[in-house]
């Protein structure tokens, strides 16, 4: 691992850290001023985090241990997606070893955390919202690795890096497989990051919520861990998809003078898809919970289509 790419990662890091908080207040904002409404502060979510860290964390006497660690392992987890997406250069060190596969699998590793950690309680609602995280990301996971499959087989390779170097090179053009791939993408981020219509995360409706149920009974530090970790999935989302389907800004290895642009380019682009998804959570109503597998299932059509378009048409 060189020195420039060890500071490149770690700068990857602290911009994910920071930039996270700040993209879920833009999202926050955004929504307000598209519902008329007066709109918090940016820094919101770095005052929410600060009062959280904090306050005493209260665990029921009836926990495992698994519900002390959950908070840490997905916070863990989300910040090493966060690294492996290029998001400012592709001169990553753990490239060679994480590619698009792995990132699918931090992922599972934290749902599979948190939804246990639900369930160690023993709550009704943390059971119930652990089944809706489990049944969202079954229905998920195999969409989002068909659109990686397919930003992969233009590349000839798993890695989001050597993907991202490909497409930025290419002539500018809009691919057939790629639009279907933007679509089904669109639809899994919106799932997997608990936003409408699959989810309101503005919402506690007990018997609708889904990622508020799971982290229901968290309190103090721990809560501030999950409130993080969730911004950071938003992030690393965010971040993949611009890399896959806008890789325009993002720096090549060694390449110094566009590694000043790369951090002013991310900004732009992450403020015009903060807003995009402020309009859809605000043009678009929450589902019913039950026709969620079918808003799922024709994201993983997309994703099918979009790959047997790049194999039989080669576009």
């Amino acid at each position: 691992m060189n020195l420039e790419g060890a500071l490149g990662q770690l700068l990857a890091l602290a911009v994910a850290l920071l930039g996270a908080p700040l993209l879920s207040g833009w999202v926050s904002q955004c929504r307000a001023w598209l519902q008329n409404r007066r709109a918090p502060p940016l820094a919101m979510p770095f005052r929410t985090l600060h009062k959280l860290f904090w306050k005493e964390s209260v665990v029921a006497h009836g926990a495992s241990p698994m519900f002390r660690i959950a908070p840490y392992v997905v916070f863990a987890c989300m910040a090493l997606a966060c690294m492996i997406v290029p998001m400012l250069s592709t001169n990553l060190p753990l490239a060679p070893a994480a590619d698009a596969i792995a990132l699918v699998g931090l992922f599972g590793v934290a749902r599979l955390f948190i939804s246990l950690a639900a369930m160690d309680i023993g709550t009704a609602f943390g059971s119930l919202g652990a089944r809706r995280e489990m049944l969202v990301g079954f229905l998920a996971e195999p969409a989002f690795l068909m659109v990686l499959f397919t930003a992969s087989l233009i590349s000839s390779s798993t890695s989001l890096a050597t993907t991202v170097s490909a497409l930025a090179h290419r002539e500018f053009a809009i691919l057939p497989s790629l639009a279907f791939a933007g679509l089904a993408f669109t639809m899994v981020s919106l799932a997997e990051n608990a936003r409408v219509p699959v989810d309101n995360p503005a919402t506690h409706l007990e018997l609708t919520m889904i990622h508020e149920a799971l982290i229901l009974e968290y309190s103090g530090r721990h809560l501030a861990l999950m409130e993080w970790a969730a911004s950071l999935k938003l992030f690393a989302y965010s971040c993949a998809g611009l890399a896959i389907f806008f890789p325009w800004g993002i720096a090549e290895a060694r390449d110094h003078a566009a590694l000043l642009w790369a951090l002013p380019a991310l900004v732009a682009k992450l403020a015009v898809g903060g807003f995009v998804l402020a309009l859809i959570e605000t043009i678009l109503a929450k589902m019913r919970v039950f026709r969620v597998p079918e808003f799922l299932a024709a994201a993983f059509l997309l994703g099918v289509l979009a790959l047997l378009v790049h194999l039989l048409l080669g576009a």
